[in-house]
């Protein structure tokens, strides 16, 4: 990994003096990376996204920005751009106005900030808006304003809390790819935080999933889809088919697992799990192949509960192995011709599409 320009040694934060919103956090950000911290309400992301920021303080723990230790350092010294959901634009200052702000309270020669507001405009694409107010704005016009704006400075690195939460789904799948194009041209280092699984997939270098204060994983958007670390990460990152068993044999990467009622699952396995130890197997639903006779090392009958058209593709809610709400996800085209509820059809998966993982990290 190149060399780090963030790093968090041991932080903790918690506000009651005994649970820990963030719990012995150790990360190192790259210079020039995009890193996205996911996970659910409560997980410690936003925490620590404001820890960095200057907003909340460790309560144990070092952070540093490029060697210097921030601990206590008031959040205007830091350097660091911001970018909240809420925008946080002056609602009587012009669209120029606010992204001249900033430069004006980092100090910047006059004769300058004229030059860097037209070009922070042009780089959000919004030169012809420059005299207008926040109110005149819409939402996605808005954003780019407030994405200008903690850009116009040339700071080191940009926080972004949850800052496309407001929009509409096709606008915000729009600025998600507007925010990842800047990220790339200008170089610049971006911590995001989100909720949003599809959202970190789509923009991130890497993603830090978060659970009970710590980071469950942290790693490439493909490697955490296709190799999550437990459970949750599963779970969490992208639609999941849930099986839970036993360790029944392993051979090198592969295994059997024994399922709660009694069948005999073949999977792949990373971690290393001893033979009887509780396993949850992890399938996702656009690895099953329905109606299939192949090689693969998974055959199972199924019971089609429900069919849901989604336009490119149908989702199956079927019945396997005593599990209710298994899901195949399968192109239109492909489906099972005039496939109905109450149907039977033959499911498969092989083992590699299928793995087997601890319940959970630990948290103690």
């Amino acid at each position: 990994m190149p060399e780090a320009i963030v790093t968090f040694e041991k932080v903790s934060k918690s506000y009651d003096g005994s649970t820990r919103v963030v719990d012995a956090l150790d990360l190192a950000l790259a210079h020039g990376e995009f890193l996205t911290l996911l996970g659910p309400s409560g997980s410690g992301k936003t925490t620590t996204l404001m820890m960095l920021a200057g907003f909340e303080e460790p309560t144990s723990g070092t952070i540093t920005l490029e060697g210097r230790r921030l601990n206590n350092v008031p959040a205007h010294r830091r350097g660091i751009g911001m970018v909240f959901q809420n925008y946080a634009l002056f609602p009587h200052m012009t669209v120029a106005e606010n992204l001249a702000f900033p430069l004006q309270m980092h100090g910047c020669p006059k004769a300058d900030i004229g030059p860097r507001v037209a070009r922070a405009l042009e780089m959000v694409r919004l030169p012809h808006l420059r005299d207008r107010r926040p109110a005149q704005l819409s939402g996605g016009q808005q954003q780019r304003v407030a994405v200008a704006r903690a850009l116009v400075y040339g700071p080191r690195l940009v926080l972004m809390d949850e800052p496309l939460g407001a929009l509409d789904k096709q606008l915000r799948e729009q600025m998600q790819l507007e925010i990842k194009h800047l990220h790339d041209e200008l170089g610049v280092t971006v911590v995001y935080v989100t909720h949003d699984q599809s959202e970190a997939l789509t923009m991130s270098d890497r993603i830090a999933v978060f659970h009970h204060g710590r980071i469950q994983q942290l790693a490439q958007p493909a490697d955490l889809y296709e190799r999550p670390a437990n459970a949750f990460v599963a779970s969490f990152i992208g639609e999941n088919n849930r099986f839970d068993g036993r360790l029944a044999s392993r051979d090198g990467s592969l295994c059997r697992v024994r399922l709660d009622d009694g069948t005999h699952v073949s999977a792949s396995i990373a971690a290393d799990l001893a033979v009887d130890a509780p396993v949850v197997l992890s399938l996702r639903p656009e690895r099953v192949v329905v109606g299939g006779t192949g090689g693969d090392a998974n055959h199972f009958p199924a019971q089609v509960l429900e069919v849901i058209y989604l336009g490119d593709h149908c989702k199956l809610r079927l019945r396997v192995a005593g599990n209710d709400d298994f899901m195949a996800k399968v192109p239109a085209a492909a489906a099972p011709a005039a496939c109905s509820r109450g149907d039977a059809l033959t499911v498969s998966w092989s083992a590699q599409a299928c793995v087997a993982l601890p319940p959970m990290a630990s948290t103690s």
